[in-house]
């Protein structure tokens, strides 16, 4: 029979590129009737994904995965994060409709591949509009967890149907009662974005259209996260729901960036180091932090006396847009006078660090992390604890899912926020040592429930496991899709 094609359309940025990618790679090698053509859109601000991108165009990634780069537009760039990618992602619908059609015009043989469907990114969902325009159905992918997923149908439900304005959650000590979840959550711990009224009525919006797709693929296990995905069930007007992770890119997507240098070195440091001693500090791609909180981490760190390995580096201006950080020039004024001296012999601060070695490397012991879910994914598929301090994003809701909801982390904070706020807290160097310390212990049911989640994420995977039954039920609603 014919080949069916896929349409991926993943979001700009490193996070959710590179887990779309893994998908597109798990269906082609699992079904030789697939084929998928991924339309990349550039921002050309983020030099770490132009990077992995060319990585990707010099590579024979696979016959049946090819790339098509869209034109980049120019815009102004809006200070808020939602409003700009919004915006952006709009300017490139005819830039993705121009190119499948070119895609349909150039297979139009009797043995061409039919075009069976689109898969998009959930910050795409108003690329529905143009499958729709070609006639086939879209599925939505979701790099986040299903808990996550079930909480934005929630709160658009509760916008749209019930007349409720979310914003007015803002700051307060209101609890949230949720099917996928065993105990309430707090607004605290809401994701930003959704208390802001512009970027909010957009997030919503999404939301909205997900129930528009013919399918949800979630990065996520049923093992892991089996309350929530159970809730779905019960769930009106719903798309099915297929959990497939842990969707990882093991080879790591940093090994494109950054020099063989920088990795060497880190790398030979860690060997020198005792098994499972060493706390590893990273906070994601946009993650930074001013001089005060970085003075309170180091703090912490020389008074708690563990090895460490701390990605440090400046956070953007404030109101500077889509920004990310940036390196320290001089580390000596960001930390206190004499830190780095008293500190030589036990541990060493680094600018770009490649996460999926350093957290593979048998010498990490815990993870001080942002709560990102592709690193919340790492942390388990290597069996590393992790600390909490989420920074912003769905980052603090995946915080609180960790500790409270799971018992797989550490607190150190659930509710820090560094967008859509003015009032930008200081953790202490107390709680980030009590936080660290709770992380490190040996014996800890953390440590123990870590170890247990760690087994069944890669039994998920193989064949017969939950997640391995899941991407086979995908496959067979696109080829079935694809029939004339």
């Amino acid at each position: 029979m014919k080949k069916a094609e896929l349409v991926f359309v993943p979001a700009p940025g490193m996070g959710h590129l590179v887990s779309i990618l893994e998908i597109a790679k798990l269906l082609v090698s699992r079904d030789d009737r697939l084929c998928i053509t991924v339309l990349i859109m550039r921002l050309s601000i983020d030099s770490k994904l132009a990077a992995y991108i060319k990585s990707l165009n010099d590579s024979s990634y696979t016959e049946c995965v090819q790339f098509i780069d869209l034109p980049q537009t120019s815009f102004k760039q809006e200070t808020k994060p939602m409003v700009f990618v919004s915006s952006f992602i709009e300017s490139q619908k005819p830039h993705v409709k121009e190119a499948v059609t070119k895609i349909k015009q150039t297979r139009s043989g009797s043995n061409s591949p039919r075009l069976a469907g689109f898969v998009v990114d959930m910050i795409c969902s108003s690329m529905v509009d143009v499958a729709n325009d070609f006639g086939v159905p879209t599925y939505l992918f979701c790099p986040s967890s299903a808990s996550f997923l079930r909480l934005m149908l929630h709160l658009q439900t509760l916008r749209d149907e019930q007349k409720q304005d979310i914003t007015e959650f803002k700051d307060s000590d209101a609890e949230l009662v949720l099917s996928s979840f065993v105990n309430p959550i707090p607004a605290r711990v809401l994701p930003g974005v959704v208390l802001d009224r512009e970027g909010g009525t957009l997030v919503l919006d999404y939301a909205r259209r997900w129930r528009e797709t013919k399918g949800i693929i979630v990065n996520t296990f049923l093992e892991l996260e089996s309350y929530a995905i159970h809730s779905f069930s019960d769930a009106t007007n719903t798309p099915p729901v297929y959990p497939v992770g842990p969707i990882l890119n093991l080879k790591g997507e940093d090994s494109h960036v950054g020099s063989g240098d920088q990795r060497s070195d880190i790398m030979k440091w860690l060997d020198d180091q005792p098994q499972s001693s060493v706390v590893f500090l990273c906070f994601g791609s946009r993650g930074g932090f001013g001089d005060n909180q970085v003075k309170e981490i180091a703090k912490a760190l020389e008074r708690g006396g563990f090895p460490f390995l701390w990605s440090l580096r400046r956070p953007p201006p404030k109101g500077g847009g889509f920004a990310f950080p940036t390196e320290h020039e001089n580390l000596e004024e960001a930390l206190p006078e004499g830190f780095l001296d008293r500190t030589a012999r036990i541990g060493k601060i680094i600018g770009w660090a490649p996460q999926v070695a350093i957290l593979s490397h048998p010498a990490i012991g815990g993870f001080v992390s942002h709560c990102g879910w592709n690193s919340i994914l790492e942390s388990l598929w290597f069996g590393v604890p992790i600390a909490t301090w989420p920074l912003y994003a769905e980052q603090q809701f995946n915080a609180f899912e960790m500790v409270k909801e799971m018992e797989l982390a550490a607190e150190i904070v659930l509710d820090y926020l560094t967008e859509y706020t003015d009032n930008q807290i200081i953790v202490t160097s107390e709680e980030i040592e009590r936080g660290i310390k709770q992380l490190m212990e040996n014996d800890s049911k953390i440590r123990k429930n870590v170890k247990e989640m760690t087994e069944k994420g890669r039994k998920a995977l193989m064949d017969g496991g939950s997640s391995h039954f899941s991407l086979g039920r995908i496959i067979d609603d696109v080829i079935t899709d694809s029939m004339p």
